[in-house]
């Protein structure tokens, strides 16, 4: 369900809801600005932040509905269109696709609570969960012509999309079957929804990526022992197991488009969680962290050529990055947010063209957790 998927993904939620709290920042001159929402669908301003702060231009929080808090968790291959969740005036996550003249409710299927979680490369199509009446989570593609469409189960009650092709024809994500176990599946039109198969012996397994036409999925499944095993799947080869960093699990949850390049998390030998990035000739390799123990990466450039995702530094925080083979790690916090009291904790997504990196921080001028977008 949601809430272990939070756990695995990184989805992490506030107020009430569950999960663990991380931030983010940005200034000129001593003032921040930012675009935020004014309480309307699509009505924007900016606003000043704190004085005090140091920043770089190209930082924008993004937030609407009347609530306080946001989380970006996809980007548009150009970097125009951003999707994720934020709360309402009555604390309520509601679905959300950005752009610089708008913020738009998605809707719900009968609940009010509902989060995007990836967006096709043109912005179109835009998938993740809502809840029905029955306060059960179902998958959704939406489109503008044709609203939220709840894209159906593997025979359970729950189902999450968490991305879409570049193309906007193949989705993929978890659900349940009709025994209640969770396992992946890739989705079209034309064939419904697919079970990609579970670990032999196993009993779950989620979707979290999908290469630009949809032939690449990659994801994790749960082994005989209860740890995670990183794949990457097709319909010729099936899933191909990627092995670990010394240790005894990875996840996988990032492809770049042509389904060549994965990126995700491992552990090592020490059991230290390490982000990976993989290649059929370099097998998996560990891309460091900020100082600290642990680093996870979450999503990868067209190319592949620009990793994003956490880190802890040496003082223990927790910061998103930006990595490249020739910059390596690099903490967004310092490049975007300034010396401040606001700091950027997780990158989820990285548009196409690897300029625009999405993901939420804390906003100090606003002292709360907002969804971010870097230019």
């Amino acid at each position: 369900m949601l809430f272990r998927k939070c756990q695995i993904r990184g989805r992490e939620h506030w107020g009430g809801r569950g999960g663990t709290v991380t931030s983010k920042r940005l200034t000129y001159a001593g003032l921040l600005i930012a675009v935020v929402g004014c309480g309307g669908n699509d009505t924007f301003g900016t606003r000043d932040i704190a004085s005090g702060e140091s920043t770089t231009s190209g930082l924008k929080w993004i937030t609407g509905f009347g609530g306080s808090q946001s989380q970006a968790y996809g980007v548009s291959s150009t970097g125009a269109v951003v999707v994720g969740w934020a709360a309402n005036s009555a604390s309520q996550y509601r679905a959300f696709r950005w752009t610089a003249t708008s913020m738009q409710d998605l809707g719900n299927f009968g609940y009010a609570f509902a989060e995007a979680y990836g967006v096709s490369g043109d912005g179109s199509v835009v998938v993740g969960q809502a809840w029905d009446a029955s306060f059960d989570q179902r998958a959704f593609r939406w489109t503008s012509a044709g609203g939220l469409q709840d894209i159906g189960t593997l025979g359970g009650s729950y189902a999450e999309a968490a991305k879409v092709s570049a193309n906007g024809l193949v989705i993929v994500g978890d659900s349940y079957d009709a025994s209640s176990n969770t396992h992946a599946f890739r989705w079209t039109a034309a064939s419904g929804m697919q079970d990609l198969g579970i670990w032999p012996g196993g009993f779950y397994s989620y979707a979290y990526g999908v290469s630009a036409d949809g032939s690449v999925v990659v994801g994790a499944a749960e082994d005989t022992t209860g740890n995670w095993q990183a794949y990457r799947w097709t319909a010729a080869t099936g899933k191909h197991w990627l092995g670990t960093l010394g240790g005894l699990s990875s996840e996988a949850f990032g492809v770049s488009a042509d389904g060549s390049i994965v990126v995700g998390r491992s552990t090592d030998a020490n059991n230290n969680r390490l982000a990976f990035r993989w290649t059929a000739a370099g097998g998996m390799k560990a891309i460091g962290t900020l100082g600290g123990l642990d680093s996870e990466a979450f999503d990868v450039s067209g190319d592949g050529s620009v990793v994003v995702g956490d880190s802890s530094t040496a003082g223990g925080l927790g910061r998103a990055f930006r990595w490249t083979a020739a910059t390596g790690m690099q903490n967004l916090s310092a490049l975007y947010a300034g010396n401040g009291a606001s700091y950027l904790s997780t990158a989820n997504a990285v548009s196409s063209d690897g300029a625009h990196v999405v993901g939420y921080g804390y906003n100090s001028g606003a002292r709360t957790y907002q969804a971010f977008e870097t230019n």
